[in-house]
C-alpha cells in the first residue's frame, strides 16, 4: 500500500538525520554558539535506522537522503549507506552535506553504494565563507567538490542559501562556476526556520534576483531538463554552460502541491513538513514492522495541505523560534 495522503500527493521519499552534530556553525541554521544538542543515548542506532527505512520501502519509499548537522561527522556511517543500500525497493541513495570531509569519504561513499551528494556552498570567497560558517574553510569544500566529481556522485548539486546584504552580489560568480563546471548550482530562498528565523525580513531575497542578474550579464536562464533528484527545483540552461541553475522558492512560491516527503529525526521523530509542529516518534514500534508501517500511514493521513509560510507577508502566521532549528531537523 502506497503512502499516499489526504490530498493525492504519494509520498517516496524520506530524508533520514543521523545526527544533529555539525563542524560548521552556519549562520541561517543556529546562533553562534550552536544549539543543545541531542544526548548521544537518544539518537537512533543505525540498527533503528535501517528498520525505519525498510517500513518505509515497503510501502513505497524509493528514494532516501542521508542528512544531518553534517553527516559525514557520525562515525562509521558508511556502515548504513552500505546496508540501506541493500533494503528491497530502495532504487536512490543520496546525502547532503557540507563537503569539508568529502575528500576522504567521496570514494568509500561511491563504493558503499551512494549515487550522488548535494554540498553546501554559500560563498566563493573564503573570508566570507568563513563567516557564513564561522569558521569554515573553503578550500576544503572546493576540494570536495573535486573529490564528488572524481568519485562519479553526479550530478553534484550546490546549494547557495541566497542572503541579501550577506551573499546576493555574488550571483554573478556563482553563474560563472556553472558555466565552467559540471555543477548543477541550486539557489534556495532563505527560510524562517528555528532562532534564525527572526532574520527573515533581513536576509529574504526573492529568486527573481537571479534571473534578473543572469539576464544583465547577458546569460538568459532557459527552462532545462532536471537532472536527476531535482525535487521542487526549477532547473535551467546558461548559454554555453557544463552546468545548470536551479531555483527552489519555497517562500515565494512553494511547492507543497508536489510535496513527496518523510523527515526521519536524528531521536528518532518522524515528520512530514518543516513546518509542521507534530512529529511523532518511532520508538514505541521499533521491532515490530507492521505498527511502523501504521505509524507513516498515520503520519501522511496526518499531513496538511500546504504549510502556513506561503509567502514574506505571512511570516506572523508562524513562530520560527517554537519550531526545530534545521540541525535538529534534518536539512
Amino acid at each position: 500500500m502506497a503512502l499516499i495522503d489526504r490530498y493525492g500527493r504519494k509520498h517516496d521519499y524520506l530524508r533520514v538525520s543521523v545526527t544533529d552534530r555539525c563542524n560548521l556553525r552556519c549562520i541561517y541554521c543556529m546562533g553562534p554558539d550552536g544549539v543543545k544538542q541531542i544526548p548521544h543515548d537518544q539518537i537512533l542506532t543505525y540498527e533503528e535506522i535501517l528498520e525505519v527505512i525498510t517500513a518505509a520501502a515497503a510501502l513505497g519509499v524509493t528514494r532516501v537522503r542521508f542528512t544531518g548537522g553534517e553527516p559525514l561527522v557520525r562515525q562509521e556511517l558508511l556502515h548504513l549507506v552500505e546496508k540501506s543500500s541493500r533494503i528491497p525497493g530502495i532504487a536512490e541513495l543520496t546525502m547532503s552535506t557540507n563537503g569539508i570531509l568529502l575528500p576522504k569519504f567521496a570514494g568509500p561513499l561511491k563504493k558503499a553504494g551512494l549515487q550522488r551528494v548535494n554540498i553546501s556552498l554559500d560563498s566563493l570567497k573564503p573570508d566570507l565563507y568563513r563567516k557564513i560558517t564561522r569558521g569554515g574553510d573553503l578550500n576544503l569544500v572546493l576540494a570536495g567538490i573535486g573529490a564528488a566529481l572524481e568519485a562519479d556522485l553526479k550530478p553534484v548539486k550546490v546549494n547557495i542559501v541566497l542572503m541579501k546584504g550577506i551573499n546576493h552580489l555574488e550571483v554573478p560568480d556563482f553563474l560563472a562556476l556553472a558555466l565552467e563546471k559540471e555543477l548543477h548550482l541550486r539557489f534556495i530562498e532563505y527560510m524562517p526556520i528555528g532562532a534564525q528565523g527572526s532574520k527573515l525580513q533581513e536576509y529574504y531575497l526573492p529568486l527573481s534576483y537571479v534571473q534578473e542578474t543572469a539576464a544583465r550579464m547577458g546569460l538568459p536562464l532557459t527552462p532545462a531538463e532536471s537532472p536527476a533528484g531535482a525535487g521542487p527545483a526549477e532547473s535551467f540552461n546558461l548559454p554555453g554552460g557544463k552546468g545548470t541553475i536551479g531555483l527552489i522558492h519555497p517562500i515565494s512560491r512553494h511547492f507543497c502541491g508536489t510535496c513527496n516527503r518523510l523527515r526521519l529525526t536524528a531521536e528518532g521523530f518522524l515528520k512530514c513538513c518543516l513546518y509542521w509542529q507534530q512529529e511523532y516518534s518511532v520508538r514505541p514500534a521499533l521491532g515490530d514492522a507492521a505498527a511502523l508501517q501504521e505509524l507513516l500511514r498515520k503520519v501522511v493521513r496526518l499531513k496538511p495541505e500546504k504549510h502556513l509560510m506561503s509567502t514574506v507577508e505571512d511570516a506572523g502566521a508562524v513562530n520560527p523560534r517554537a519550531m526545530r532549528g534545521m540541525s535538529r531537523t534534518g536539512g
